[in-house]
């Protein structure tokens, strides 16, 4: 295969093989592959006992079954982003080994991608890491792609625009993007040098300069945007809006809201793979060539459903020794255990997993009240040994913790957007549910209508949820954790994360909290809580249900009335879990 990558950046410039000629007449067949948003999940094992899971390993069982079928010069590999967060290796060879070549691009070298496109959990892990691994990816000739990720100082991208692919005698421009929303979400520092600009915004102006100076026969847009609803109102999901608009791209490759998608027209074809290598995208483009020109092109599009137990057996023999390093790091005993924690328990009420979260955040000086939604959908550890392994189920992400400034009458109405998202007047239901199948988790049945980690409840106060009134009047607050009075002008310091804190999940700017000046409000800054909850570990050796549950440091909140409420709020958990 000969490659040719170019950038608009001038950061680096990578030139691999040779201009291409025109193309004979006849047919053409290009498959097009895509992973997007695998979270991590590089290896088949759980670390833990014998159990197996979809990783790389077993995509590229189907990726080597689809170039022995189709030819390898035939098949075009990219992902859509969000590679470097999520699991017990991302962080591994993100944070603990920074010495030793990192991980991912020696996976993606192995594999034979084509182009990444950079994703928002990608950001996530800061310059150090990201920078780090940029560079090694442009040393296995496919570096992350962002032509909207612009530079500050001189109006480019900071990392390549696009390259251009060739498979056989096809020339392939392919284009990569990042999400337009990253300050929503994650604090500048992160991100600092630079800016996102929409997706949809500037594509066109993109494909038509790519277009004019590369003469590609195929045009591909690798996009770390969700797919969305089309209508150009969400800039967290601009897929749709780029595949109803934009002119001379054939393929969109998209991810960021974990939800499998699958569309192809006349002239062009959608793909959006999901999460954490449970599917891989699959797509064929048929071309007609006539007096050297493209005349006809038609698509193929479909979802190749990933069997955890198809890992590849050589690619995990290659990997080995990488795996066994970060199993003995995450398998590291921390501490003890002393109560189950299930997190689908935060749905109905306090539970000793939104206990445990609340305490350690609420622990943080200068913070009077705790702001904390479950982040793991459906996840449980039960007591025993804590293994590092067991953090990354309690808290997943590598969100840091922010102190802000609120008063007691915007948490009061921040706790009202909260319980909007998550609950409704009691009729067939409590819970803001609805029958459909969860397409982010893939569990069959029932779903919440919003989702679930946005689902915010507040330590540090003793407080109340009607389940019959309507949003702006359920909550009623009592009094604070330690039984003084609260005062809705009083200005509190409130512990939430840096996602949060940025805007994520719209709750801070729906009650009127400018995110963008959220600096002004900042009385702290913490590093990651997991690493927050490993401190907590290595400094109290356990957790114990009745420290963590301690009403005069958390406060206590219900829903009411309960002879309403409870019932049904477990009948919809059995709706959404089963008994």
């Amino acid at each position: 295969m000969n490659t040719r990558f170019l950038a608009f950046s001038a950061a680096c410039l990578l030139v691999l093989g040779s201009c291409g000629h025109p193309l004979r007449d006849g047919e053409y067949t290009l498959t097009v592959l895509s992973t997007n948003d695998v979270h991590g999940a590089w290896f088949d094992s759980t670390y833990t006992g014998s159990g197996i899971k979809p990783s790389l390993m077993a995509v590229n069982h189907y990726v080597d079954s689809v170039r022995k079928a189709d030819g390898p010069e035939n098949v075009l590999l990219v992902d859509a982003g969000d590679c470097l967060q999520g699991d017990n290796a991302a962080y591994y060879f993100n944070y603990v080994d920074t010495l030793s070549p990192h991980l991912f691009p020696r996976l993606m070298k192995y594999m034979g991608y084509d182009a990444i496109a950079w994703g928002n959990h990608d950001v996530e892990t800061g310059h150090a890491v990201y920078d780090r691994v940029q560079r090694e990816l442009i040393r296995a000739g496919i570096p992350f792609l962002a032509a909207n990720a612009v530079r500050n100082d001189n109006g480019r991208s900071y990392f390549p625009a696009y390259r251009i692919v060739y498979k056989g005698d096809l020339r392939i421009a392919v284009l990569g993007y990042e999400n337009a929303n990253i300050k929503a979400w994650l604090g500048e520092e992160l991100w600092s040098g630079m800016h996102f600009e929409s997706v949809a915004g500037r594509i066109q102006k993109d494909v038509d300069a790519i277009r004019q100076r590369e003469k590609p026969h195929v045009v591909v847009a690798v996009i770390h945007s969700g797919t969305g609803a089309g209508d150009g109102t969400n800039p967290e999901s601009e897929a749709l809006d780029v595949f109803n608009s934009v002119r001379g791209v054939d393929w969109v490759m998209c991810g960021h809201d974990h939800r499998p998608y699958v569309e192809a027209r006349d002239s062009s074809a959608l793909l959006n793979a999901g999460s954490h290598s449970r599917y891989l995208a699959h797509g064929k483009m048929h071309l007609r060539v006539e007096k050297g020109q493209v005349v006809e092109k038609t698509f193929e599009a479909d979802l190749i459903p990933v069997k955890a137990s198809e890992a590849d057996t050589a690619m995990c023999a290659q990997f080995r020794p990488d795996f066994e390093k970060v199993r003995e790091f995450t398998l590291q005993e921390v501490g003890v255990l002393n109560v189950d924690l299930r997190t689908r328990d935060a749905y109905i009420g306090m539970c000793p997993y939104m206990n445990l979260i609340h305490t350690i955040c609420i622990g943080c000086a200068p913070a009077e009240l705790s702001i904390a939604a479950p982040l793991t959908y459906n996840g449980s550890v039960e007591a025993g040994i804590l293994r590092f392994n067991d953090l990354f189920t309690i808290y997943p992400f590598e969100n840091q913790l922010f102190v802000i400034t609120m008063t007691g009458e915007e948490v009061v109405r921040y706790l009202e957007a909260s319980y909007d998202r998550w609950i409704q007047k009691p009729g067939d239901h409590v819970l803001k549910i609805e029958p459909r199948d969860n397409p982010r988790t893939g569990q069959k049945g029932w779903s919440f209508v919003g989702r679930s980690y946005n689902f915010d409840s507040v330590a540090g106060l003793n407080y109340t949820v009607d389940v019959t009134k309507p949003c702006g009047e359920r909550v009623s607050v009592q009094s604070l954790a330690d039984g003084s009075p609260f005062d809705p002008a009083r200005v509190f310091n409130v512990a939430l994360t840096s996602y949060r804190a940025s805007g994520g999940g719209g709750l801070l700017d729906e009650i009127g909290i400018d995110t963008d000046a959220i600096d002004e409000r900042v009385v702290a800054r913490y590093p990651e809580i997991r690493s927050i909850l490993f401190d907590y570990l290595k400094e109290n050796g356990s957790i114990d249900p009745e420290v963590i549950s301690d009403p005069k440091v958390i406060g206590s909140w219900k829903f009411v009335p309960e002879k309403v409420a409870n019932s049904a709020l477990q009948a919809d958990l059995t709706l959404l879990f089963g008994k």
